[in-house]
Formats: structure tokens, sequence, C-alpha cells
């Protein structure tokens, strides 16, 4: 795997040269978030952007936008919030709000041709054959004999954005969940994920948890947590839009950092563990621009 990682670092920095010119390292390292394809969302106890991925879930994250603009999730709760595992939002089940939107159809997976990339992270992992990174997404990969059978699906990584749905594969509408603990990754490839936390995951974690452990008092739900409103960043008024920049998971640097971290080239690693690299274990960095 190191090999061919090295591989990737050689061609990619040929074609970064060829095709950028005098651009440096230093930006191509890093990419904008667009404002038309980021969500703020306002808690109680401060503010979260969300970058969305309508290039793997088109149809959640079109609704999902559409439900934003129209204020939907404003004055909604967190109401199913399990330490070390998600925080679930969305209207009371059952109620009109509830019924008012339409049904989708699972965005779990998708195909993918033979000229697709990514960059490699890992190979046979408890849970994929391939695992790497898209656009800097955290995603899983299956090769199949036949090339346009390949295909690949996003991964539970901390800080995901996923949409809930009941035990019918297509029965998402408007509820959605942020994973807040370890990596659920068995729910990889029959969950739609569709966006990720680039900015305020510690206001995530702060989330009130609403299940206890046996014997303890029940949380009220009137100390759940509040949606205190969700909005298009780019319908935010611009004195209070949160501009970012994201590593960018197709240049060189991220593809040195992979090597250096799965290598533990560090004193302070006295035994070094096995060369394993859990996709889930990479943070992809963001950073405030003006």
């Amino acid at each position: 795997m190191r090999v061919y990682l090295k591989t990737i670092l050689t061609v990619t920095a040929l074609f970064f040269i060829g095709a950028c010119g005098a651009q440096s390292a230093t930006e191509l390292a890093w990419r904008k978030v667009a404002l038309n394809n980021s969500v703020l969302l306002t808690l109680p106890h401060g503010k979260v952007v969300i970058e969305l991925a309508p290039q793997f879930a088109p149809k959640h994250v079109s609704q999902f936008r559409e439900l934003t603009k129209q204020g939907f999730y404003d004055g909604t709760k967190f109401y199913r919030v399990i330490d070390g595992f998600v925080a679930q939002a969305g209207p009371k089940d059952g109620s009109k709000k509830d019924q008012s939107v339409a049904l989708l159809a699972m965005e779990a997976e998708f195909k993918v041709t033979e000229n697709w990339t990514y960059t490699p992270v890992q190979n046979q992992d408890l849970f994929a054959e391939h695992t790497g990174f898209k656009d800097s997404f955290a995603l899983a990969y299956k090769k199949a004999k036949n090339t346009h059978e390949s295909k690949a699906w996003l991964t539970h990584c901390p800080g995901t954005l996923a949409m809930a749905r009941n035990n019918e594969a297509d029965s998402a509408s408007s509820h959605f969940y942020f994973v807040i603990g370890q990596a659920p990754r068995y729910l990889d490839g029959i969950m739609s994920i569709f966006g990720r936390v680039v900015y305020g995951m510690q206001h995530i974690q702060a989330i009130q948890r609403t299940a206890v452990i046996e014997g303890d008092d029940a949380v009220d739900p009137s100390r759940f947590t509040q949606i205190m409103s969700m909005q298009l960043m780019s319908d935010v008024a611009k004195v209070d839009q949160i501009h970012l920049e994201v590593e960018n998971t197709e240049a060189t640097a991220f593809a040195e950092r992979l090597v250096k971290r799965r290598d533990r080239d560090n004193d302070f690693f006295y035994k070094k563990p096995p060369p394993v690299l859990d996709v889930c274990q990479i943070p992809i960095r963001s950073r405030l621009i003006n």
C-alpha cells in the first residue's frame, strides 16, 4: 500500500506542476467550501457548519436544502441522542409536519466508472475491501470483475450527517443524525450519508444526551437541545457568514500526510504499531478564511 501511495504522490505532483503552473503547494492543499453547498446550524450553545455532498446523495441533499430554506427544522429538537453513537433530530413522529415530507429512495451506494479515482487509505479493513477519500469525504470501495458493477459508499465517521429512516430502505424523509461517537461502520451502505460537519463539532458533541444509564432519572424532553435555526450559508447575512477551507484530499500534501500517519515515524512510538490506517481516524482539517 505504501508503494502505491508514493506512486500517487509522484504522479499527482507532476499533474499539479503541469496543470497549475505557479500555484504553491499550500494553495493546492486546501479548497473552499461553497456557500451554496454549506449549512449554518445554530444551537443554543454555538454554531455548526455542515458541508453537503450532492455528488454522492443528490436527492437527499436537494430535499434537505429545500426543507432548510423553508425553515422546516427551526425549533425542532434532538430527541434521540445516545452517547458514543448518534444525535438525531427532526419533527415529532406522526405530526402533520412529519407527514408532509416526501419519502426518499436510498442513496447509500453509488456506481463508479473505470476512470473513477480516489485517494486510497487502507485495503481489507473490517468492513470493506478498500477505503479512502473523495472530495474530503471518507468512503469505502468495492471493485467488481465487471467494471461497470464497481461501487462505493460513504462511511459513518465522526461528524458524518445522514438521513434516518424506518425499517424500509426507502423510508427516509426529514429526520437526520450526526455521528457523535466511535464510527458505527456497520451502518455503511444501508443509510444515506449526505454531508459532514466541517466547523463546530464541539457543539455537536455538547448536545444533550437523551438516553441515560439504567437506574438514572429520565431526561425530560424540555431539556432536549433545540435547533435555533438552520440556514443555507448563501442565505445568511454576509456579516454572519462563516467562510471555510477544508483539506483537499486529492492534493499531494494529503497523500503525504497519509504516509506519515501510517508510518508513525515519531520518537514517541518506541514500539511501532501495525501499519494500519483507519479511514475514520484521519480528521480532515478545516480553517477559517476572510
